[in-house]
């Protein structure tokens, strides 16, 4: 049993090697990108829409709500990174229902890949929120001996990401095959639509916290101008 796609080699030439992992994220990248190219080459503002249209709709008016409830603010600015995050994940995991295929979420390069993203992602958006000293400050905060504990807190909760989602997928590929090779007859299906659900919590568990991450970083200078923006709305 491969605990992890890196470990299948579907091509190698001298000392470059072509892995299950490279090659089925770049499957669901090609995956994702065809279905939204069909999706909204032909969008519709009346009410006949194509039933792709109707799912994106749904999707992105979803992904929408749970970011303004999280964050409290306008989804707009996050919503591209934080909903690639969910869609990817999600897509990743429920393809596993293909015979051959192997989610490239079990394999912790991917999900690190992942963690690095938010990583990098979480001081962008609080430095473009903020200002790069405003935001800097916070890690003096409330005492410059505090830095060092703060960083180690960022690079933590990465870590803690990445092998949260590369542990959860990882060991529901092996209580599958090990359940399988029990009873091939009856366990299948049973995992493999326990299978769905765990892939698409995963996916939302990811995204929340990615948003949490964001949200932590940028809501000083939302609790900033609240108030600027009530006083206006009451003269």
């Amino acid at each position: 049993m491969r605990i992890s796609p890196d470990e299948w080699v579907l091509y190698s030439w001298r000392e470059l090697e072509l892995n299950a992992t490279i090659a089925f994220t770049w499957l669901v990248m090609a995956l994702i990108t065809g279905a939204s190219w069909l999706a909204t080459r032909r969008l519709s503002e009346t009410e006949d829409i194509s039933p792709f249209q109707n799912f994106l709709e749904v999707l992105v008016t979803g992904l929408a709500d749970q970011i303004r409830d999280v964050s409290r603010q306008e989804p707009g600015r996050y919503l591209p990174f934080v909903g690639t995050l969910f869609v990817f994940i999600a897509v990743s995991n429920l393809l596993s229902v293909v015979p051959g295929y192997v989610a490239p979420t079990g394999s912790l390069s991917t999900t690190v890949a992942l963690a690095l993203c938010v990583f990098v992602a979480v001081p962008l958006f609080g430095i473009a929120s903020r200002g790069l000293f405003s935001y800097l400050r916070e890690y003096l905060r409330p005492t410059p001996l505090m830095l060092p504990f703060t960083v180690i807190s960022e690079l933590s909760r990465t870590i803690a990401l990445a092998v949260r989602l590369y542990g959860n997928v990882m060991s529901g590929a092996m209580i599958a095959g090990i359940l399988i090779s029990i009873a091939p007859f009856f366990f299948p299906v049973v995992m493999q639509l326990l299978g769905l659900i765990t892939g698409l919590i995963q996916a939302y568990i990811f995204a929340i916290l990615a948003m949490v991450y964001i949200a932590s970083a940028t809501q000083a200078s939302h609790r900033k101008t609240e108030p600027d923006t009530q006083s206006e709305k009451e003269s």
